[in-house]
């Protein structure tokens, strides 16, 4: 799955505040509930922290890919934050997260799920792409510049 199947504007925040892992996660859900149709923001919050719980989404580098399947999904979702302050997600590298990409996919979709992680996690293992989205200063201009860095 490519980022411009999974990324839209309304789901595209830069400079959102954090505040706390759990905040920034229960924030997601509530915005991503109130795009997708049929999927209610607890459902969300719980799958996303059930996975935090197997151990942090955050792959360093500043970059976290909380990530999660949903049984009440029909499609992936995917949703670009690039927070106003960096926050402590418990990354494998110990340093604080300021860009995240939310994950949802439904709960049969395995390869896809692990092919569009790879895809992500690749994305965000590029230095050039960490400091082109770092900065931005809207969401338009975080959202344009996600789908144009993944085209590359």
């Amino acid at each position: 799955m490519y980022l411009h199947e999974l990324l839209t504007p309304a789901l595209t925040f830069c400079n959102l505040d954090g505040g706390s892992k759990k905040r920034v996660l229960e924030t997601a859900s509530k915005l991503i509930a109130e795009q997708a149709q049929g999927l209610a923001a607890e459902e969300i919050f719980s799958g996303l922290i059930g996975r935090e719980r197997l151990g942090s989404t955050g792959i360093g580098s500043g970059v976290a890919i909380p990530h999660c399947r949903l049984e009440s999904a029909t499609q992936a979702c995917g949703m670009m934050i690039k927070l106003a302050d960096p926050i402590d997600f418990d990354a494998i590298d110990n340093q604080p997260v300021d860009l995240l990409f939310v994950l949802l996919v439904p709960s049969e979709a395995t390869e896809d799920h692990l092919q569009t992680l790879a895809m992500l996690a690749e994305l965000f293992n590029r230095a050039e792409v960490l400091a082109a989205l770092r900065d931005t200063t809207s969401d338009q201009q975080l959202f344009d510049t996600a789908l144009r860095l993944a085209e590359h």
